[in-house]
């Protein structure tokens, strides 16, 4: 767990699922977009399994998706979190959304400052990745603001609704968060 004044990093619990479905719900034109997870209709009960899901995947170590919360109100306003680990390398990438009624408030950039610091010191992963569409401004912008270096362009990197498409690829590794943490 880390948090700021204003919000909270943490995995998501059983318990979340309420507020993560309202959430969703708040979002839901854009994250329907870009994650695949969600979908017209996002009730509840499929909620409910993603919160199972994300405590499953947290006890076997197979990803680390962690919950973005409001600081006061506990409510979630958005995920982030490490998957598509490579366990030889110590490689992760980091991934990130936020409520759509919190964006432009530097939640994103907050929260994947966290997650990153998580995955250094208590993961021990040694670089992160931050794999970005090519049209996704948004993200880009969060990976500049985080400080990661842009290493590359990269054909079919993403698998993205049914085709592949060119990827920024941008790294973080632990001396980065040097600048941006005490």
């Amino acid at each position: 767990m880390r948090s700021t004044e204003s919000i909270l990093v943490r995995p998501f619990r059983a318990a979340d699922a309420a507020s993560f479905h309202a959430a969703v719900l708040n979002s839901m034109d854009e994250l329907c977009h870009w994650m695949p997870w969600c979908h017209p209709g996002y009730a509840l009960t499929d909620a409910q399994a993603r919160m199972a899901y994300c405590e499953s995947a947290w006890s076997q170590a197979s990803e680390f998706p962690l919950g973005i919360f409001d600081a006061d109100s506990g409510e979630v306003i958005g995920g982030t979190g490490l998957n598509h680990i490579t366990r030889l390398y110590r490689i992760a990438n980091l991934g990130y959304w936020v409520s759509s009624r919190h964006t432009g408030r530097g939640v994103a950039r907050t929260a994947a400052r966290l997650a990153a610091d998580i995955g250094f010191k208590e993961l021990q992963f040694t670089r992160l990745e931050i794999i970005v569409l090519t049209n996704n401004l948004a993200s880009q912008a969060v990976a500049r603001a985080l400080g990661a270096r842009l290493e590359c362009t990269a054909r079919n990197r993403l698998y993205f609704q049914g085709q592949p498409h060119e990827a920024f690829v941008n790294s973080l590794v632990p001396d980065d968060m040097k600048v941006l943490l005490p």
